[in-house]
Protein backbone atom coordinates (compact mmCIF):
# COMPACT_ATOMS: atom_id res chain seq x y z
CA UNK A 1 0.00 0.00 0.00
CA UNK A 2 1.51 3.54 -1.34
CA UNK A 3 1.29 6.78 1.32
CA UNK A 4 0.90 9.65 0.11
CA UNK A 5 3.82 11.75 -1.16
CA UNK A 6 6.30 12.93 1.29
CA UNK A 7 6.81 16.40 1.85
CA UNK A 8 9.87 17.22 -0.52
CA UNK A 9 8.55 14.64 -2.76
CA UNK A 10 4.87 17.38 -3.47
CA UNK A 11 7.49 20.29 -3.23
CA UNK A 12 9.27 18.73 -5.97
CA UNK A 13 6.33 17.90 -8.02
CA UNK A 14 4.88 21.34 -7.44
CA UNK A 15 7.90 22.77 -8.44
CA UNK A 16 8.21 21.26 -11.33
CA UNK A 17 4.72 22.02 -12.57
CA UNK A 18 5.72 25.76 -11.89
CA UNK A 19 8.63 25.36 -14.28
CA UNK A 20 6.25 24.11 -16.64
CA UNK A 21 4.19 26.45 -16.58
CA UNK A 22 6.71 29.77 -17.05
CA UNK A 23 8.22 27.61 -19.82
CA UNK A 24 5.25 26.82 -22.08
CA UNK A 25 4.57 30.75 -22.83
CA UNK A 26 8.37 30.55 -23.43
CA UNK A 27 8.04 28.18 -26.37
CA UNK A 28 4.85 30.85 -27.87
CA UNK A 29 6.78 33.73 -27.80
CA UNK A 30 5.61 36.18 -30.23
CA UNK A 31 7.37 36.20 -33.19
CA UNK A 32 7.11 39.97 -33.92
CA UNK A 33 7.50 43.08 -32.48
CA UNK A 34 6.35 46.66 -32.26
CA UNK A 35 8.96 49.15 -32.96
CA UNK A 36 6.85 52.00 -32.71
CA UNK A 37 3.56 53.19 -31.43
CA UNK A 38 2.53 56.83 -30.64
CA UNK A 39 -1.04 58.80 -29.99
CA UNK A 40 -1.45 61.80 -31.28
CA UNK A 41 -4.04 64.47 -31.52
CA UNK A 42 -5.49 64.31 -34.96
CA UNK A 43 -8.80 66.78 -37.07
CA UNK A 44 -11.16 64.53 -35.72
CA UNK A 45 -9.70 63.04 -32.43
CA UNK A 46 -6.99 60.88 -31.30
CA UNK A 47 -4.99 58.70 -33.61
CA UNK A 48 -1.81 55.73 -33.45
CA UNK A 49 0.89 55.95 -35.94
CA UNK A 50 3.03 52.24 -35.42
CA UNK A 51 5.09 50.59 -36.99
CA UNK A 52 5.35 46.79 -36.60
CA UNK A 53 8.12 44.10 -37.66
CA UNK A 54 6.72 41.18 -38.41
CA UNK A 55 8.25 38.16 -40.77
CA UNK A 56 5.76 36.31 -42.52
CA UNK A 57 7.63 32.62 -42.04
CA UNK A 58 7.61 29.79 -45.56
CA UNK A 59 4.42 28.44 -44.72
CA UNK A 60 2.55 31.55 -44.76
CA UNK A 61 4.26 32.92 -47.76
CA UNK A 62 3.18 29.08 -49.57
CA UNK A 63 -0.45 29.43 -48.21
CA UNK A 64 -1.22 33.00 -49.49
CA UNK A 65 0.48 32.36 -52.96
CA UNK A 66 -1.56 29.44 -53.05
CA UNK A 67 -5.05 31.55 -52.63
CA UNK A 68 -5.38 31.14 -49.42
CA UNK A 69 -6.38 34.51 -47.92
CA UNK A 70 -4.54 35.87 -44.95
CA UNK A 71 -6.35 37.87 -42.42
CA UNK A 72 -4.42 40.05 -39.77
CA UNK A 73 -5.88 42.49 -37.03
CA UNK A 74 -4.16 45.71 -34.72
CA UNK A 75 -6.14 45.82 -31.54
CA UNK A 76 -5.88 48.79 -29.59
CA UNK A 77 -7.14 49.44 -26.31
CA UNK A 78 -7.05 52.50 -24.15
CA UNK A 79 -8.07 52.07 -20.57
CA UNK A 80 -8.04 54.81 -17.61
CA UNK A 81 -6.93 54.43 -13.66
CA UNK A 82 -10.31 54.00 -11.44
CA UNK A 83 -9.26 54.07 -7.63
CA UNK A 84 -12.47 52.32 -6.18
CA UNK A 85 -13.52 50.21 -9.41
CA UNK A 86 -11.58 47.86 -12.39
CA UNK A 87 -9.67 50.17 -14.90
CA UNK A 88 -12.39 51.66 -17.23
CA UNK A 89 -12.01 51.04 -21.07
CA UNK A 90 -12.33 54.44 -22.78
CA UNK A 91 -11.78 53.33 -26.19
CA UNK A 92 -11.61 49.60 -28.01
CA UNK A 93 -10.54 49.53 -31.62
CA UNK A 94 -9.60 46.82 -33.86
CA UNK A 95 -8.14 47.42 -37.36
CA UNK A 96 -8.24 43.96 -39.95
CA UNK A 97 -6.48 43.69 -43.17
CA UNK A 98 -6.91 41.46 -45.39
CA UNK A 99 -3.99 39.82 -47.45
CA UNK A 100 -4.76 38.10 -51.31
CA UNK A 101 -3.04 37.03 -54.54
CA UNK A 102 -4.25 37.44 -57.24
CA UNK A 103 -3.12 34.51 -59.97
CA UNK A 104 -4.29 35.69 -63.44
CA UNK A 105 -3.06 39.61 -62.22
CA UNK A 106 0.32 38.40 -60.55
CA UNK A 107 -0.26 40.51 -57.96
CA UNK A 108 -1.11 40.81 -54.29
CA UNK A 109 -3.84 42.68 -52.82
CA UNK A 110 -4.09 44.22 -49.33
CA UNK A 111 -7.59 45.44 -47.72
CA UNK A 112 -8.66 47.38 -45.43
CA UNK A 113 -12.52 47.43 -44.80
CA UNK A 114 -13.85 49.07 -48.41
CA UNK A 115 -10.01 50.04 -49.31
CA UNK A 116 -7.99 47.79 -51.75
CA UNK A 117 -4.29 48.42 -53.15
CA UNK A 118 -2.47 46.53 -55.27
CA UNK A 119 1.21 45.59 -54.80
CA UNK A 120 3.86 43.78 -57.86
CA UNK A 121 5.48 42.29 -54.24
CA UNK A 122 4.50 40.09 -51.81
CA UNK A 123 7.12 42.05 -49.63
CA UNK A 124 6.00 45.41 -50.44
CA UNK A 125 2.48 44.38 -49.11
CA UNK A 126 3.10 42.80 -46.33
CA UNK A 127 5.38 46.24 -45.27
CA UNK A 128 2.42 48.48 -46.46
CA UNK A 129 0.45 46.45 -43.95
CA UNK A 130 2.68 46.94 -41.19
CA UNK A 131 3.06 50.75 -41.26
CA UNK A 132 -0.39 52.15 -39.14
CA UNK A 133 -0.82 56.12 -40.09
CA UNK A 134 -3.39 58.22 -38.50
CA UNK A 135 -6.10 55.32 -37.41
CA UNK A 136 -8.63 57.15 -35.74
CA UNK A 137 -9.06 55.56 -32.13
CA UNK A 138 -11.04 58.09 -30.20
CA UNK A 139 -12.94 61.30 -30.75
CA UNK A 140 -11.57 64.41 -29.44
CA UNK A 141 -14.43 64.77 -26.79
CA UNK A 142 -13.46 60.75 -25.23
CA UNK A 143 -10.63 61.85 -23.83
CA UNK A 144 -10.24 64.26 -21.25
CA UNK A 145 -7.62 66.64 -21.20
CA UNK A 146 -4.92 66.58 -18.92
CA UNK A 147 -5.76 63.22 -17.79
CA UNK A 148 -3.64 60.00 -18.21
CA UNK A 149 -4.67 56.95 -19.88
CA UNK A 150 -2.86 53.70 -20.46
CA UNK A 151 -2.44 52.33 -24.28
CA UNK A 152 -2.07 49.12 -25.35
CA UNK A 153 -1.24 48.02 -29.09
CA UNK A 154 -1.19 43.85 -30.80
CA UNK A 155 -1.07 43.14 -34.11
CA UNK A 156 -1.64 39.04 -34.97
CA UNK A 157 -2.74 36.91 -37.80
CA UNK A 158 -6.34 35.76 -37.08
CA UNK A 159 -6.86 32.19 -37.70
CA UNK A 160 -10.42 32.57 -37.21
CA UNK A 161 -11.13 34.01 -40.48
CA UNK A 162 -9.04 31.39 -42.03
CA UNK A 163 -11.20 28.52 -44.24
CA UNK A 164 -12.15 25.60 -41.58
CA UNK A 165 -9.45 23.32 -42.37
CA UNK A 166 -6.53 26.02 -42.61
CA UNK A 167 -8.34 26.91 -38.85
CA UNK A 168 -7.85 23.03 -38.05
CA UNK A 169 -4.13 23.22 -39.16
CA UNK A 170 -3.58 26.25 -37.19
CA UNK A 171 -4.86 24.90 -33.76
CA UNK A 172 -1.47 23.99 -32.06
CA UNK A 173 1.06 24.90 -34.45
CA UNK A 174 3.89 27.44 -34.59
CA UNK A 175 4.14 28.56 -38.29
CA UNK A 176 0.29 29.55 -37.53
CA UNK A 177 0.87 31.36 -34.62
CA UNK A 178 2.24 35.17 -35.83
CA UNK A 179 1.43 37.87 -33.00
CA UNK A 180 3.49 40.56 -31.37
CA UNK A 181 3.03 40.96 -27.74
CA UNK A 182 1.11 43.95 -26.35
CA UNK A 183 3.22 47.28 -26.31
CA UNK A 184 2.06 49.23 -23.55
CA UNK A 185 2.64 52.95 -22.44
CA UNK A 186 1.20 55.81 -20.96
CA UNK A 187 -0.01 59.51 -22.80
CA UNK A 188 -1.30 62.59 -21.30
CA UNK A 189 -4.64 63.34 -23.43
CA UNK A 190 -4.34 66.97 -24.53
CA UNK A 191 -0.70 66.93 -24.24
CA UNK A 192 2.85 65.67 -25.79
CA UNK A 193 2.67 61.86 -26.03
Amino acid sequence: MRCSPSVPERLRRALAAVVLCLLVPLAALAEGRIDYAEIVPGDEGYVVNADIDLELNPRLVEAVNRGVSLYFSAQFVVERDRWYWLDEVVAERSLNFRLTYNAIARSYRLSVGNFHQSFETLESAVRTMQRIRNWLIAPAGDLKTGTTYRAALRFQLDTSLLPRPFQVTAIGSRDWNLTTDWQRWTFLAGGNP
